[in-house]
């Protein structure tokens, strides 16, 4: 079922149901406020907060322009992808949000990290929001080939570890000149 239908099925059940489903769609599944969806949806903020606060019931336009909306950005959010894992210093070397591999147009999206479990975590929403495969460094890509159902490639930094300990060393020298 997609998060429309779950919206659609919560109607018919309660009011509270609806309210709760409506809620957890917007704020989790979808990433926004009640005020971004507002927007996006064509439907004013303030009429969003009464109807999640219980203070007024959508009426049938309403439902289905919630639901449409719905349908709409979830549909833009399933577009194919390959989602990045990674700090966000490497994320901002990234200049590029598409590219091609073998003629074919492949999109990326990029899920910051600075833990494992923000690493793992991101992974997660990844898959749930629609990537394809996951690229991201070695010190967590095992952890999340077991947690996800999607390929995982592994970052190998290779000129960039090389100038890592090129300016550890450097570092090392001015430490030891510094010294009385």
């Amino acid at each position: 079922m997609t998060l429309a239908d779950d919206i659609a099925v919560a109607a018919f059940q309660s009011d509270e149901e609806f309210r709760r489903i409506l809620d957890r769609v917007i704020r989790k599944d979808l990433g926004l406020s009640v005020a971004e969806f507002g927007e996006r949806s064509r439907i004013s903020p303030s009429t969003m907060y009464k109807i999640m606060n219980g203070d007024r019931d959508p009426n049938l336009n309403t439902l289905r322009e919630v639901v449409n909306s719905v349908r709409e950005i979830e549909g833009l959010s399933r577009e194919k992808f390959i989602a990045v894992i990674a700090a966000r210093p490497v994320l901002d070397r990234i200049m590029e949000r598409e590219t091609y591999v073998d003629g074919r147009r492949v999109v990326i999206r990029e899920y910051a990290a600075m833990t494992m479990e923000d690493a793992i975590i991101a992974a997660v929403r990844a898959e749930r929001d629609g990537a394809q495969a996951l690229v991201c460094a070695p010190i967590v890509s095992y952890t999340i080939e077991k947690i996800v159902r999607i390929p995982v490639a592994t970052i190998m930094p290779t000129n960039s570890v090389n100038v890592a300990i090129e300016t550890a060393s450097r570092k090392i020298r001015s430490q030891h000149t510094t010294l009385p």
